[in-house]
């Protein structure tokens, strides 16, 4: 059974792009070489570490198991080899990472310790093992997060110990590494998506704002990022209180901070939330009129892409300020299931027409099964459909 921090498979663990290039099968970012590595960089620095048969409990029966299965298995394997005092396997653990450069910055040289995806069952060792040793745990998973990511191994540890935790990162939402400042904002996201939800966090995020404000503001895109994502969460149960967040923080908000907003809010834009849109200056009830919509081919084989024309015009006579997004409502073995895009955000002057083109891939991907047939994809302006179209995907 998986540890409850590791749930679902809906995408990829956000790294920054920091581990290995994707194989040609999901599950195998865990290999019998990665697991090799592993052993020889804990040896290398315990040498009591049993590599051999730390090796043979973490790849017994490899091939038939699933991504998070694997991950699971090098972890119990882990808990089986390392010394049983915890403090002391922390500290195997957090040697036996790879290095940072004079500037903070993971050394590019694989063969001086681990990193990677390596990272996900070291955490899951610490949050199975060290709930009990809070301060030495919280300290492995910050090494561990510069390596990879920790988001989904700090989850156990804000609900085992809230106080003692959310205290702890708010003084990481000062470090001077972006990727520990990053887990301040992911790590507590109520509905992480791979991880455990965090259920007070669901029915009150009161005590994770005040770190999301803190970050509002921070010099990396990656940080505000997730800061967005965050609030994003949040926004699926409390909209009113998002959409009260985004008015106070458009205060003089810079550029940078406005995009932060606007993907904060993308759920709700796309619902057409009514005070998000006035929060943000997009009036519930664009006076536009879809004055031409084509979607071709007609008959998409998979790989390609789609192609989107739209002229839109105003209505108005004043200028209005539009978000414009499309909907495409995949086939899935049993009905649909609707997705919502992202396209363009502009002013559109009184009288005025303006024509889209976008292009859209629908090709294999990890996060998605596809299936032959009729498909749709739908246009809307700030939150309200106006019009669709069909067309059929052959695999």
């Amino acid at each position: 059974m998986a540890p409850p921090f590791f749930f679902g498979d809906s995408k990829l663990p956000d790294s920054k792009a920091r581990t290995e290039p994707a194989p040609s099968a999901f599950k195998d970012f865990f290999n019998k070489a990665l697991v090799e590595d592993m052993a020889h960089h804990l040896h290398r620095v315990w040498p009591d570490f049993d590599k051999t048969g730390f090796s043979k409990t973490a790849l017994a029966n490899f091939s038939a198991l699933e991504l998070k299965q694997r991950s699971h298995q090098i972890a119990k394997a882990l808990a089986e080899h390392l010394p049983k005092d915890v403090p002391k396997a922390l500290r195997t653990l957090t040697a036996s990472l790879r290095p940072l450069d004079k500037n903070g910055a993971l050394d590019e040289d694989a063969k001086k310790g681990i990193a990677g995806w390596a990272i996900l069952p070291f955490g899951e060792y610490v949050a199975a093992n060290g709930l009990a040793h809070v301060k030495e745990s919280l300290a492995a998973l910050r090494e561990l997060t510069i390596r990879s990511t920790s988001e989904f191994a700090i989850r156990p540890f804000l609900l085992a110990h809230p106080k003692e935790t959310l205290r702890v990162l708010k003084d990481w939402a000062k470090d001077k590494n972006e990727h520990v400042r990053r887990l301040v904002s992911e790590g507590t996201r109520p509905r992480l998506p791979w991880g455990m939800q965090l259920r007070a966090f669901v029915q009150d995020p009161a005590p994770i704002l005040p770190l999301l404000e803190s970050l509002r503001d921070d010099p990396s895109e990656y940080v505000r990022r997730s800061v967005a994502n965050s609030l994003n969460d949040i926004a699926k149960d409390h909209p009113a209180l998002v959409a009260a967040i985004a008015g106070t923080w458009l205060k003089d908000a810079s550029r940078d901070r406005v995009r932060l907003i606007r993907h904060a809010c993308r759920t709700l834009i796309k619902a057409g939330h009514r005070a998000t849109l006035n929060a943000l200056g997009y009036a519930p009830s664009a006076k536009v009129e879809l004055a031409a919509f084509s979607l071709s081919p007609a008959k998409l084989i998979f790989g390609n892409a789609l192609t989107l024309k739209v002229q839109l015009k105003s209505t108005a006579k004043v200028p209005q300020k539009i978000v414009f997004d499309y909907v495409l409502h995949h086939r899935k073995k049993s009905g649909t299931s609707a997705k919502v895009f992202k396209w363009k955000a502009f002013t559109l002057e009184a009288g005025q027409t303006i024509e889209l083109i976008r292009k859209h891939a629908i090709r294999r991907i990890t996060t998605r099964v596809y299936y032959p047939g009729a498909h749709k994809v739908e246009v809307m302006a700030n939150g309200k459909v106006l019009g669709g179209k069909s067309f059929t995907l052959i695999m």
